[in-house]
């Protein structure tokens, strides 16, 4: 009985050795750690911190006129050649952290030349938003129809986005531009009338002397849509001197809106007989259709020296009259902004505007009589 439990005792001690060895990865090269041998041994390890999804990063990009917000329903997306119509290029940054964000302008079916800018970057705030100003200006000989492009706003490990708009363009019915610019002496006659738009516009103008730059352009566009005027005139002067007694810089200059011909009524008339002019910049803007309809809108800047008047009014018989004279002679810096505006009422009937309140006055004294 003795030597049975001897036996068992040798037994036991010689399995515990062979677990010890393999918990010791022992082999033909010695023993080692678990999971440190040759074999594939598999090794368990706790992290020091709990890793927390990240969201991936989303962009969201849209392309809008700059004006009221029923800017596109009132056919602001219209334009001409040569003529800037801004728009808001607003980037909203979804994700959790910042982001530096490029935008990128895909000209489609315009041309590349004909934006402000085709890539610029913008930083933004996580959950942020930012807005860029972007302006398309068509060429001067751009063909009229529909033009679109498109605007990508992208950013490193994020989702991009883009927008897509539309625009039109309008070519002018009647265009002319002048330059001159010398010494001797010129003279200009112009005639522009047009019963669709309501104006008439006459220049008489005499140059004699010396001049950098002497600009005088009209432009015309019957039934104008959006923003475009119906009739635009533009007028520059850069640096006139008089070179005798006898040269002068002189003329008369007017611009009317007859209300015969359906007009707002307003007139503006320049006269002038100046020595010298260091700088002009003038523009008047009639709007008879389109969103600004029946709006006028004259704007000088000059510097010079002589003669100088501005007559303006606005005459609506039986509703409106709105008369300024202004006289310079002498050395004067000018600034001049006058806006007329005409919007009237359309009640039933077949009248509209003075002649409505004029019929409302008069059936109120039959029946009083």
């Amino acid at each position: 009985m003795r030597r049975w439990i001897i036996v068992i005792m040798v037994l036991l001690s010689a399995a515990s050795a062979e677990v010890e060895q393999a918990a010791m990865g022992c082999g033909a090269g010695g023993c080692q750690p678990a999971g440190t041998g040759p074999g594939p041994m598999l090794s368990a390890s706790i992290p020091s911190y709990i890793p927390v999804p990240t969201a991936p990063g989303k962009l969201e990009v849209e392309v809008k006129l700059v004006g009221p917000s029923d800017s596109f329903e009132r056919g602001d997306y219209y334009t001409s050649p040569g003529k800037i119509i801004d728009y808001s290029i607003t980037v909203k940054n979804l994700g959790y952290k910042n982001q530096s964000v490029t935008l990128t302008v895909m000209p489609e079916t315009c041309l590349a030349g004909w934006f402000s800018w085709t890539k610029t970057t913008v930083t933004i705030p996580a959950r942020g938003a930012a807005a860029e100003l972007l302006q398309v200006s068509p060429e001067l000989n751009a063909m009229a129809g529909d033009y679109s492009f498109s605007v990508i706003a992208t950013a490193p490990e994020t989702e991009s986005a883009c927008d897509t708009t539309t625009f039109r363009v309008q070519n002018y019915d009647y265009a002319s531009e002048t330059l001159v610019s010398g010494t001797g002496q010129f003279q200009l006659s112009k005639d522009v009338r047009s019963m669709d738009s309501a104006v008439k516009s006459n220049k008489a103008v005499y140059f004699s002397g010396s001049v950098d730059a002497l600009i005088k352009n009209e432009y015309l566009v019957d039934r104008a849509r959006g923003r475009n005027p119906n009739f635009e005139e533009q007028d520059a002067v850069d640096n006139y001197v008089a070179l005798s007694p006898t040269d002068a810089l002189a003329g008369s200059e007017s611009f009317r809106s007859s209300i015969a011909f359906g007009g707002i009524g307003a007139r503006v008339q320049e006269t002038y007989d100046l020595k010298a002019m260091e700088y002009k910049s003038q523009s008047f803007n009639l709007h008879q259709t389109g969103s600004l309809s029946r709006m006028a809108e004259f704007k000088t800047a000059d510097n010079f020296s002589g003669y100088f008047s501005i007559d303006a009014r606005q005459v609506k018989p039986g509703q409106r009259s709105m008369k300024e004279f202004e006289e310079f002679s002498g050395d004067f810096e000018l600034q001049r902004r006058i806006l007329f505006r005409d919007n009237p009422t359309f009640p039933s009937g077949n009248c509209f505007g003075g002649a409505c309140d004029f019929m409302k006055r008069f059936n109120n004294f039959r029946k009083s009589v």
